[in-house]
């Protein structure tokens, strides 16, 4: 393969991603220790992906009684105390690891803690940690990387309700994005899709429906060019998020059902609209489904603590 197509291959495999929260952080750059801690760990793991919660954290506490230290135990711990709504508790676990983390470790640890704080829409203090996360990615310097946890960002402040704050992010990942040294026209695109994406979702959010629509027919374009057929799934999450903060539910509710639905927040979102039109019934249906998500990541953060307060 020439080096120009493994450098396109490269920068869309990372791009794609970022259409969607940035991959489920564990353990990075280390395997689990032989004995009990490491056993535990992977039983709770097994547990937490049979959805129980409350079972995995007790493995993971045998974990930390087994090693104090083990950054593996604090981070598992802190994530589903997160999962479980003790947000106190969670980032308790997840300072220590921190403190813990390696080098390669360290800016997953900066950005569990930002997520933590997602969970309660608070965009001040998950920039304190994902700035450093930021930093550490153009220190490297790693672009890529760099302006997917700006964007990260900006989506943890935009659900936050900080569209101000989440501006700024999103247009310092863009940024980062063009500063790569190698980036084919594909991937130009493609960042231009996610940030007039982004700019069409602050508008709604403020109300705009004529930028919002605006900025969503800036990103419908470059996905016409053909260049990332791959984004085009994401286009009926966009339009009916603009149609939700914009009061039209019906179009909301059609696009939102073309959406992925293994995505925590597109249900949520959906839910709501739902709701609004007088379908609760539906709308339990999909509180109940994002409560059997346990992913601890920024569309999660903010879904389940929607649902729990809806089914509760």
């Amino acid at each position: 393969m020439q080096p120009t197509a493994v450098l396109r291959r490269r920068a869309l495999s990372v791009l794609v991603a970022l259409v969607v929260p940035l991959a489920t952080l564990r353990a990075q750059g280390a395997e689990l220790p032989a004995g009990p801690a490491g056993d535990a760990i992977r039983e709770g793991r097994k547990l937490a992906s049979q959805g129980k919660l409350e079972d995995a954290l007790k493995e993971y506490m045998k974990a930390m009684s087994a090693d104090g230290k083990l950054y593996e135990a604090h981070v598992a711990t802190g994530n589903t105390l997160d999962l479980l709504g003790r947000y106190g508790d969670a980032r308790k676990h997840l300072a220590v690891a921190i403190d813990l983390a390696s080098p390669e470790q360290k800016g997953g640890a900066l950005r569990n803690m930002a997520f933590s704080y997602a969970f309660e829409q608070d965009c001040a203090n998950a920039v304190k940690y994902a700035r450093q996360a930021y930093d550490l990615e153009v220190a490297k310097p790693d672009f890529e990387s760099a302006a997917g946890v700006a964007n990260e960002l900006g989506r943890l402040c935009l659900e936050s309700g900080d569209t101000k704050t989440a501006q700024e992010w999103y247009k310092t990942g863009y940024d980062a994005a063009m500063k790569q040294p190698v980036l084919p026209d594909s991937a130009k695109d493609l960042w231009n899709f996610r940030w007039h994406n982004a700019l069409a979702r602050i508008a709604a959010r403020k109300g705009d429906k004529a930028a919002a629509m605006m900025h969503v027919g800036h990103a419908k374009g470059f996905l016409d060019k053909g260049t990332n057929p791959g984004q085009v799934a994401f286009l009926p999450y966009l339009t009916g998020y603009v149609a939700y903060y914009t009061g039209d539910m019906t179009t909301a509710i059609t696009d939102l059902r073309k959406a992925q639905q293994g995505d925590p927040m597109n249900l949520a979102l959906l839910a709501l609209a739902l709701e609004k039109t007088g379908d609760s019934a539906a709308a339990m249906e999909l509180w109940k489904k994002v409560m059997t998500m346990n992913n601890h990541n920024p569309t999660n953060a903010f879904a389940r603590p929607i649902a729990r307060k809806k089914i509760s």
